[in-house]
């Protein structure tokens, strides 16, 4: 099994067809293990691979828009707020964003490069500064 990290070809089609929408959608981010197959080609949420552990429920946290549709020399970019589950007991390899206000359409794979494991522990995710060059979703 395998964790391709990157922006998911539905995504992209969908976006261009003006079914996401950063400003009123409801945008989750769930854990996958090692064992999960989550890649470009993921085109939805889905429960197969999903970590499970204390502190952790099944489609994972809401997210929170930290930076709005923005562009800055010919970068449209867009930015989540840092999350985490707090006192959990969880492992995680991989993490996928979606859309749960428009059919839990997949919006991006993360790869965290190995497995991260907490015991009673906060397990964290920090996205990159919301810039041009630097944040998570970007269209040049």
């Amino acid at each position: 099994m395998s964790i391709y990290q990157g922006q998911t070809d539905s995504f992209k089609v969908q976006l261009l067809n003006g079914q996401h929408n950063f400003s009123s959608n409801t945008f989750k981010i769930a854990l996958y293990t090692a064992a999960a197959s989550i890649s470009n080609a993921t085109a939805a949420y889905t429960t197969t691979g999903e970590t499970s552990g204390t502190g952790y429920t099944a489609g994972g946290n809401t997210l929170t828009v930290s930076q709005t549709p923005t562009n800055d020399g010919n970068v449209a970019y867009i930015s989540f707020a840092n999350t985490s589950w707090d006192s959990s007991t969880i492992s995680a390899a991989g993490a996928l964003i979606y859309n749960s206000s428009f059919n839990n359409a997949s919006v991006a794979v993360l790869s965290f490069g190995s497995t991260v494991s907490t015991n009673n522990q906060s397990f964290n995710i920090y996205f990159p500064a919301a810039l041009a060059n630097t944040a998570i979703i970007r269209i040049a």
